[in-house]
């Protein structure tokens, strides 16, 4: 098996392990979450494509028992757009030991010197998780906003917001990051609204 067979093979067998925890297919405001719960957490699209969160998704894994997190990257499409480009397929899967200048590396990493094929500038719709599919984090540049499930309790989530955060539920995010992706940038459509706080209202969980 060649690098490139080898690349693809990897690829898909995150696609799959990511399957078993996201609707691949779904985008906002559906819910992407195979098993939606109550507690959905929010934060901008930008804030987990940088070094300094790579410890709130270790913390997230190791609640789990995961030992890796592993991140794919569903748009743009890797046989579409990142093997043409030369950029390899766009999935990591990095070791919970390893520091936040590795996850950097990996998606920061600009081949041939060209900062615009990184993965944190080309991405689009992002997903994280980990071998166990018990949490997960769905992101989409478009709305700009990230979403996290996988709290194994309200304490274990209000130590990880203030500790990580800022974090907005759903009505904050709709009150605060959303407007922003609109026509206006004020106003979220009604139905849009509407959809997003029936799949992750948080159903009688106490915001962080």
């Amino acid at each position: 098996m060649n690098e490139i067979e080898q690349g693809r093979a990897a690829y898909l067998g995150s696609r799959a392990r990511s399957a078993a925890t996201f609707d691949l297919d779904a985008r906002f405001p559906d819910q992407v979450f195979r098993n939606g719960g109550a507690g959905s957490l929010f934060c901008e699209f930008d804030a987990v494509l940088s070094s300094e969160f790579w410890p709130a998704l270790c913390t997230m894994a190791r609640w789990h028992g995961d030992d890796h997190v592993e991140l794919l990257v569903l748009e743009p499409d890797g046989d579409d757009f990142y093997v043409p480009q030369g950029l390899g397929y766009p999935a990591v899967s990095l070791s919970v030991e390893v520091g936040a200048e590795d996850y950097w590396a990996a998606i920061g990493f600009e081949p041939d010197g060209d900062a615009l094929h990184a993965i944190s500038i080309t991405a689009n719709v992002v997903a994280f998780t980990g071998a166990s599919g018990r949490w997960g984090c769905w992101g989409e540049r478009d709305p700009e906003v990230a979403v996290f499930q996988g709290f194994p309790d309200a304490a274990a989530r209000r130590e990880w917001c203030a500790r990580f955060g800022p974090f907005l539920d759903v009505s904050g995010a709709l009150e605060s990051y959303l407007p922003l992706a609109f026509p206006g940038r004020r106003v979220v459509p009604d139905a849009y609204a509407a959809a997003l706080t029936a799949n992750y209202g948080n159903r009688g969980t106490r915001p962080p």
